[in-house]
């Protein structure tokens, strides 16, 4: 995965600015409680909104957020880009998902699948759907 990371971030170079930024995530115990996970959730959004870039279009990757074809969220993308804000960030959470302070945060949620992924796997789906975004954009033949 870090390989597939390193080639996605070399390609999308080409056309735009990309910058991933992680938080370590929280120990979890071994006896998880709902409110030990709604804490921890709680203490890694925190870390999360402290990194987060000012003035930035927030976007969640969030099981319960709306799924897009790849053509929608290229408009997505090229329309936030246009009438709102040239800088994007998309939040990966971590094993237990994002907190609650940081969904109230984004402008958008989106899901790649109702299936859970490990996250460093859903942020190679991501780069290359951002890259297969700009592609499509370009009307350059990747896509097809």
């Amino acid at each position: 995965m870090k390989d597939a990371i390193e080639e996605y971030s070399k390609r999308l170079s080409k056309y735009c600015n990309l910058n991933i930024l992680e938080v370590p995530d929280e120990k979890l115990p071994d006896k998880l409680s709902e409110a030990v996970a709604i804490l921890v959730k709680d203490k890694e959004g925190k870390a999360m909104i402290s990194k987060l870039p000012k003035d930035t279009y927030l976007i969640c990757l969030d099981l319960r957020g709306k799924e897009l074809s790849s053509e929608e969220f290229s408009k997505k993308i090229e329309e936030i880009s246009l009438n709102y804000n040239s800088s994007i960030t998309f939040v990966i959470g971590g094993s237990l998902g994002i907190s609650q302070e940081l969904l109230d945060l984004s402008k958008e949620r989106i899901c790649f699948s109702k299936m859970t992924f490990p996250h460093q796997l859903i942020r190679v789906f991501l780069l290359e759907q951002i890259f297969r975004a700009f592609k499509i954009q370009k009307n350059e033949t990747y896509h097809r």
